[in-house]
């Protein structure tokens, strides 16, 4: 098993540089739950050298009611220096550590260009593409008011077609490897009575574009209470022949390699005997390993 979304800091601290420590910690965290290798993929917005590129793109993004609070997410979340952070990681590859070096990269309307440039030249092994804002609202924030209420006056299926539209385009901009939390947009519980044009559009981005996506155990840590993908959605990217990976997407050292043994058995019910695995953002495969013991 692999856990290859992993973040070195909760959202509610800035400004901690990474430490061999730390990741050496999550290493053996990982591997006592049975997880291979992990992937380090920190939030591009979390460093310096992003705010320095990208901030102010929400100046040109809808929804001024929205836009301080972007704003101020950057200005807290921006602080750590982007070269420490693949020092560290590197370190602990060179020490023999199962760790790769990742970033998650969020989509920035008309800016992906300006992500690649700035991501050129750095050593990594794989990037995952997320969306976690539409415009300048930042939907999976559910502890901001102001983000909250934003759910209750859009139409669902409205916020799921601006959703799909985004990851369409992610994938189209070729910048990154695998669709982080696919389907993050039901993060509050909200889903269209039909998704299946959503799925099928997910699912068609990921053929295109190339990418894997992944089977994360995250949701189940949210309100929606369920693992990314749906089961709907993983079916249709296993028929299709999408490569998956797994993840945690923890924020700390209690949630890395979270319910990986479930995981494990939903690919195994799902036919899954393969996951794809990253170095030098060049793909390959790793086998799953066999069906649990039904006793255990």
């Amino acid at each position: 098993m692999l856990d290859y979304h992993l973040h070195l800091w909760p959202h509610r601290q800035s400004d901690v540089q990474a430490t061999v420590e730390q990741v050496a910690a999550y290493c053996e965290r990982a591997l006592a739950a049975g997880v291979t290798e992990i992937a380090l993929t920190e939030h591009l917005f979390r460093f310096t050298q992003a705010r320095d590129r990208l901030g102010g793109f929400w100046d040109d993004l809808p929804g001024d009611a929205l836009r301080p609070g972007m704003a101020a997410y950057w200005d807290f979340h921006a602080r750590v220096d982007l070269d420490r952070y693949v020092e560290v990681v590197e370190e602990v590859k060179r020490a023999g550590l199962p760790v790769v070096l990742g970033l998650e990269v969020d989509y920035y309307q008309n800016r992906m260009g300006d992500v690649a440039d700035l991501l050129a030249g750095y050593p990594f092994d794989v990037l995952l593409g997320s969306v976690h804002w539409l415009g300048t609202w930042r939907f999976d924030v559910l502890n901001d008011p102001l983000v909250l209420a934003e759910w209750d006056v859009r139409a669902i299926d409205a916020v799921w077609d601006e959703y799909t539209r985004a990851m369409e385009e992610l994938g189209a901009s070729g910048v990154c490897d695998v669709f982080a939390h696919p389907d993050l947009v039901k993060v509050a519980g909200r889903v269209p009575a039909v998704p299946d044009e959503f799925y099928d559009r997910i699912v068609e981005a990921a053929v295109r574009s190339g990418m894997a996506a992944e089977l994360s155990s995250a949701g189940w840590r949210k309100p929606v209470g369920e693992e990314y993908p749906a089961p709907p959605l993983l079916r249709r990217l296993v028929e299709r022949g999408v490569p998956l990976t797994t993840a945690s997407d923890a924020h700390e050292l209690p949630d890395v390699a979270d319910r990986a043994e479930d995981l494990r058995r939903i690919l195994h019910g799902a036919g899954v005997r393969t996951l794809r695995a990253f170095r030098a953002r060049r793909p390959h495969e790793i086998a799953v390993a066999g069906p649990p013991d039904p006793g255990n």
